[in-house]
């Protein structure tokens, strides 16, 4: 008896990948001004901002708790060691503009320079908080996550990626460094 050429098995079909259920994060409560949040430093855990090189903030939005904040030390193949910063707002203060000011303000106060954010992918609302916070992609090919960095501003200073270092000086600081033949003329 000859077998038949059809490779599919009958009665077998390919099962789909659940996605996460979507969650409605507007609050009838309304949205907050940025006066109304308050950022309280606290120890956090170890996991949460305690550990070393890590900070932690309870969020406060019109004196009740809003949610958390924290900076954690992670070492992931890309970047070595690195500032990751995380927040998490209870579920009646999503959809409220708290995680911008949180994103914003925390990176602000933070001892960190240069601070990254690691989140899923699909996770729109903190990608829109944080890139209004100053957050740039940095993501990688390699990465399994949508990466994010926020950079410190420095006032006066303001350095392109392509200036040298004589184009950062004003004449003044030119003409003091030359006489000291500390500059080359350009």
């Amino acid at each position: 008896m000859a077998r038949s050429l059809s490779t599919s098995k009958p009665g077998i079909t390919k099962q789909k990948t659940l996605k996460p259920p979507l969650v409605k994060a507007k609050s009838k409560l309304g949205l907050v001004t940025a006066d109304a949040i308050e950022l309280v430093s606290t120890l956090g855990s170890r996991e949460r901002g305690g550990g070393p090189g890590g900070e932690a903030w309870i969020i406060l939005a019109n004196g009740k708790r809003a949610g958390t904040a924290y900076i954690n030390m992670v070492n992931d193949p890309i970047r070595g060691l690195h500032p990751s910063f995380h927040v998490f707002l209870n579920r009646p203060s999503q959809g409220r503009q708290i995680g911008r000011i949180a994103y914003q303000r925390c990176c602000m106060i933070s001892k960190h320079d240069v601070v990254y954010a690691h989140m899923r992918k699909s996770n729109n609302a903190s990608r829109k908080a944080a890139e209004h916070a100053g957050f740039v992609e940095a993501t990688v090919l390699e990465d399994s996550q949508l990466v994010l960095v926020w950079r410190r501003q420095v006032l006066g200073k303001v350095e392109e990626p392509s200036a040298g270092k004589n184009e950062l000086l004003d004449n003044e600081d030119k003409s003091a460094l030359s006489s000291q033949s500390l500059l080359r003329p350009s």
